[in-house]
């Protein structure tokens, strides 16, 4: 049924990858300290990128002062529903270079992957979109719109902004956001939860500078010492989160400790933290970690009393959360009689809102038909723990179009870290089962 679509795929899949190895190689990383001249050569690039793969209309969209956007159109038969295929086209910092196994910004094929920054997040969503208009000859079945945003890694702080601005050239009945992750290897999954998120930072100060910890320790409290007894406190025996008034959930799928084990690196001396089902842990319950601690480093240690400390927080929201109030539940929280009276400030900083769905409806049969079909198993639905802020941003701005976060991503791509990269097969599969989904939705009876 679907072979004339799967013979154009494999025949353009070399195109494919050649169009993720251009990308790769331009370090389009938005955040401040770098370059932005390279987020703007990687929005031309994916401009040309497009053209050539039969889109109409490519432009750059601007607004002063933001790194650029593309938007590029492929107008499909009249009354047909319009697609807006998203990804973006900026990456996280490389980090160490000694951490890599390859060159960061080069895409190299190695033991069935393809290693580089941005291969799987999200350069592969930019090629995928590039692929699905070559596979129709740039006459899609249904009316395609693609929109690549160029600040998804530094938080997407103007999208709003671009939706403000764009309002009706990124209208669409459908919104597919291929920034998300399958939930395994060669498991095709459409995700329909995402963990909010909020941020602070805390300082402690105990003494109004440095003292001779021979001279005054022990009964001077230093604020290092301080600010661990606060942290300590985010967390209960078990490593649940044990701020009071944050939202639970709970998953019906389960996902076993060893495959958690293997995906994410814990050591085997360590205990997972937290109760109930590994899957509910990650997508459904409120998650604490701290990110980073300001103090004088260890090699620069000295005889002293430390007299202040800062640390950042991170809090992730089960969906169905409210990012303002559990901003202020962590903050009550740290802010609570410190050990020994010490002075303590707490900065909020970001929020986030999670984001959840019900999968119901002709896009959503026809993405779980096409991906289906592409892999070669059922399509599953899963929650991420990571969060994606401004699905919602898209989700208020456009209430009746049907949002569906895809990706070829899987638990082990190691996306913002050393070693990133993606599946050969799965990313096939997935330019695959996003064709075969729009071929269904342009058959389907139109509106």
């Amino acid at each position: 049924m679907f072979e004339h679509l799967e013979a154009a795929v494999d025949a353009d899949f070399a195109t494919t990858i050649r169009t993720l190895e251009e990308l790769v190689g331009i370090p389009s990383v938005s955040a401040a300290e770098f370059d932005p001249a390279q987020v703007r050569s990687s929005a031309d690039a994916a401009v040309g990128l497009l053209a050539a793969a039969g889109a109409l209309d490519v432009r750059l969209l601007e607004l002063d002062g933001v790194h650029p956007a593309v938007l590029a159109e492929a107008p499909g038969p009249q009354g047909a529903p319009t697609v807006l295929l998203y990804a973006h086209h900026d990456v996280q910092p490389p980090g160490p270079s000694d951490e890599w196994d390859t060159p960061p910004f080069e895409l190299v094929e190695k033991d069935g992957r393809l290693y580089g920054r941005g291969s799987s997040d999200d350069k592969a969503g930019v090629a995928q979109h590039a692929a699905t208009i070559r596979a129709f000859g740039g006459k899609p079945p249904v009316s395609i719109k693609v929109f690549l945003e160029g600040e998804e890694e530094i938080g997407s702080d103007h999208l709003p902004e671009f939706l403000d601005a764009y309002s009706s050239e990124l209208a669409a009945d459908v919104i597919v956001i291929a920034d998300s992750a399958n939930v395994e290897l060669g498991t095709p999954s459409l995700t329909t939860s995402l963990r909010g998120l909020t941020d602070c930072t805390i300082e402690v100060r105990t003494l109004e500078g440095a003292v001779h910890s021979g001279g005054f320790g022990g009964v001077a409290p230093d604020a290092l010492t301080v600010l661990a007894r606060i942290l300590a406190t985010l967390h209960d025996e078990d490593g649940n989160v044990a701020v009071p008034g944050l939202h639970w959930g709970e998953s019906a799928l389960e996902q076993t400790e060893e495959q958690f084990r293997s995906e994410c690196g814990v050591l085997d001396s360590v205990e997972l933290t937290g109760s109930g089902s590994i899957a509910g842990r990650l997508w459904n319950k409120p998650a604490i970690a701290v990110l980073a601690i300001d103090a004088p480093p260890v090699a620069e240690a000295i005889t002293q009393l430390v007299p202040v400390a800062v640390a950042k927080v991170s809090l992730r929201l089960a969906p169905g959360d409210d990012p303002a109030r559990a901003a202020n539940a962590l903050v009550t929280h740290l802010e609570t009689a410190p050990a020994w009276g010490a002075e303590v400030t707490v900065t909020q900083g970001a929020l986030g809102d999670p984001f959840e769905l019900e999968a119901v409806g002709p896009a959503y049969d026809a993405f779980r038909e096409g991906l289906e079909h592409a892999y070669g198993v059922p399509t599953v639905e899963v929650g991420q723990g990571g969060s994606i802020p401004f699905v919602a941003a898209f989700q208020d701005r456009y209430p009746d179009a049907a949002i569906l976060l895809t990706g070829v991503a899987d638990p082990g791509c190691k996306a913002h870290g050393p070693n990133e990269s993606v599946s050969i097969a799965d990313f096939k599969s997935g330019i695959l089962g996003q064709v075969i989904a729009l071929q269904i939705l342009g058959s389907s009876p139109r509106r």
